[in-house]
């Protein structure tokens, strides 16, 4: 194991017990994202998201408000470890199947779409937009795939507390270009 990767475990470690506090805490984070949504200004297009595990922010009511909007949803679907994500289309109450990880995914046989908006869990986030995932990598080479081919937005979701000064990061990371959290958005300039 690599210093950067025995790094990114510590912190995961970390991470992991600071967010679960922040869950207990905080249990209306989900309700406080759609007052800060407007600011992300995002017009219409497609929109994809993430159905929450363990003590992510219950990102459910701003998923409903967002359909109600017009905006085309979409959920990642794991093709295989070491593979980008795929996002396929997802109306609210469409069926879904059991993931890898605990996850939830819609039907294999609905739509894969390319997003405009690409909301992502985390772990923590750091105040120039790096992001800490749980480690298997997935979204990082989502989002360089998806940046190759089209231009996307690419935006944590997180519980206020989860900002950290600083990160351990790798050649592979992919940064944020915002952070949506229960107190507010944050836009990162990305290099």
């Amino acid at each position: 194991m690599n210093i950067v990767s025995l790094s990114k475990t510590k912190a995961r470690n970390a991470a992991k017990m600071i967010r679960a506090k922040l869950a207990g805490e905080r249990p209306d984070a989900g309700v406080e994202l759609l007052r800060h949504w407007p600011k992300l200004d995002a017009r219409g297009g497609c929109v994809a998201s993430y159905i929450p595990i363990h003590s992510e922010v219950d990102i459910w009511p701003l998923i409903d408000a967002l359909a109600d909007a017009g905006h085309s949803l979409a959920l990642p679907c794991i093709k295989r470890k070491a593979y980008p994500l795929d996002f396929r289309a997802y109306d609210m109450g469409d069926k879904l199947r059991r993931g890898a990880f605990g996850t939830r995914e819609p039907m294999r046989s609905a739509k894969v779409v390319t997003p405009d908006i690409v909301l992502l869990p985390l772990l923590a986030f750091s105040r120039n937009g790096h992001r800490l995932g749980y480690g298997g990598g997935f979204y990082d080479r989502t989002l360089a795939h998806l940046r190759s081919e089209s231009e996307i937005f690419a935006c944590g979701v997180a519980y206020s507390g989860q900002e950290v000064p600083t990160l351990p990061t790798g050649q592979y990371d992919e940064k944020l270009d915002g952070v949506l959290t229960e107190t507010g958005f944050k836009r990162f300039i990305c290099d």
